[in-house]
């Protein structure tokens, strides 16, 4: 993930949605966000996707947890129920509209 700069343009097609709109999605900015992440630079990341940092972050908890569980040899659930779905796709629903208004210019990519 970190040799290719997505920074460069022409090495990754753009957002449809941007392209079409000009309203970033909630996954604008993610590659940007992760390849920063991967170089260390967790300032760069945040200002390029923030909901991408937070859920890279959930993922690692989840795999520590996992690893964890496996290693004691205890079956691994994630029990997410509907709301628990409704909750992430609000969220997701929130910081779009937000990263799009005039008052979060600071979470646009």
């Amino acid at each position: 993930m970190g040799s290719v700069d997505p920074n460069e343009p022409g090495h990754y097609p753009v957002c449809p949605l941007l392209a079409l709109t000009g309203v970033y999605c909630p996954g604008c900015g993610g590659l940007r966000s992760a390849h920063a992440l991967a170089h260390g630079d967790v300032a760069a990341a945040l200002g390029a996707n923030a909901l991408a940092v937070l859920g890279f972050a959930l993922f690692a908890v989840f795999v520590v947890f996992w690893v964890v569980r496996v290693l004691r040899s205890r079956p691994v659930t994630v029990p997410l129920r509907s709301p628990h779905w409704w909750a992430l796709g609000i969220a997701a629903l929130i910081f779009t509209v937000v990263r799009n208004m005039p008052v979060g210019t600071s979470l646009a990519p």
